[in-house]
């Protein structure tokens, strides 16, 4: 099952894809489960798919603007430097444990929405990663346990801020709107395996990024059991699990993202999550 936030009509909605279609299950479930999140922190996925099987389309996916798949998780966990092949274009020694950093909520952006390179800075830089949404929330969450907790996958795009980062990644991952998350979220039994995927980023069309989840350093398992042992793990937080190497700052010379690109994340099992380049304002 796949299952997005949306907008139609002027409301905020979230549903199941159907063939080029939304199911809308924020109706047909009230005021139980408002959004998504609520959903998976009331563990109805179950009851969710029930709903959606055999349902006809509320909207053509043509007539709805998306949201980001989770609006408003309490956290943002991203991974930095898991790929070796990225820590060698970047010239960095491997981390001796995950690196760590967050995003603020305002950081995050709909498929098929605008993406603002900021006035501060023309290095703005494309990393396309493998998005886990949290299902089951936990606190010391055991590695060989850790899959029981994930809702679903997503698509990321960790828009970057270079010169900015070489101040701090604090700096350079939270301007607004750099954090393209969607265009849906492919539930876990549907991907059992998560390090059997394909990740590839195109930038107007070409090809920068591809490799496989199977060469994160730190797996999607150990990710969890790290993080939910520093702070409990809630359902709906969106855990970014790191980019492979071809971003454009290990390139001669850099390629950054500009008004006009079209920048896309393709992730096999997943979709593609696609936004245009704009200057902000």
């Amino acid at each position: 099952m796949k299952l997005l936030s949306f907008r139609a009509e002027g409301r905020a909605l979230y549903g199941a894809l159907v063939g080029d279609g939304v199911v809308d299950l924020a109706d047909r479930v009230g005021d139980r489960y408002p959004t998504l999140r609520a959903a998976l922190a009331g563990g109805a996925l179950a009851e969710l798919d029930r709903i959606a099987r055999g349902a006809p389309p509320d909207y053509a996916l043509k007539d709805i603007a998306y949201d980001p798949v989770i609006t408003a998780p309490d956290k943002i966990l991203c991974i930095g430097l898991n790929y070796r092949t990225h820590a060698a274009e970047m010239a960095r020694e491997l981390p001796a444990n995950p690196s760590v950093f967050s995003r603020l909520h305002n950081t995050l952006v709909a498929h098929g929405d605008t993406l603002p390179r900021p006035r501060a800075s023309t290095n703005f830089d494309f990393e396309g990663e493998l998005a886990v949404i949290i299902g089951k929330g936990g606190r010391h969450i055991r590695a060989e346990d850790a899959l029981k907790h994930i809702a679903g996958y997503s698509c990321f795009l960790d828009g970057s801020v270079r010169d900015f980062q070489k101040h701090s990644v604090t700096a350079g991952k939270n301007f607004p709107r750099t954090g393209p998350l969607g265009p849906w979220m492919t539930t876990s039994d549907e991907i059992p395996d998560p390090t059997t995927l394909t990740l590839v980023t195109r930038l107007n069309g070409a090809e920068v990024q591809r490799d496989t989840t199977d060469h994160l350093i730190y797996s999607i398992p150990t990710l969890i059991q790290y993080l939910s042992t520093i702070t409990p793990l809630e359902p709906g937080d969106v855990i970014a699990t790191g980019t492979p190497h071809g971003v454009g700052a290990g390139r001669t010379p850099p390629l950054w993202m500009k008004a006009g690109d079209v920048i896309e994340v393709d992730i096999s099992g997943i979709g593609v999550l696609r936004n245009t380049v704009v200057d902000e304002t």
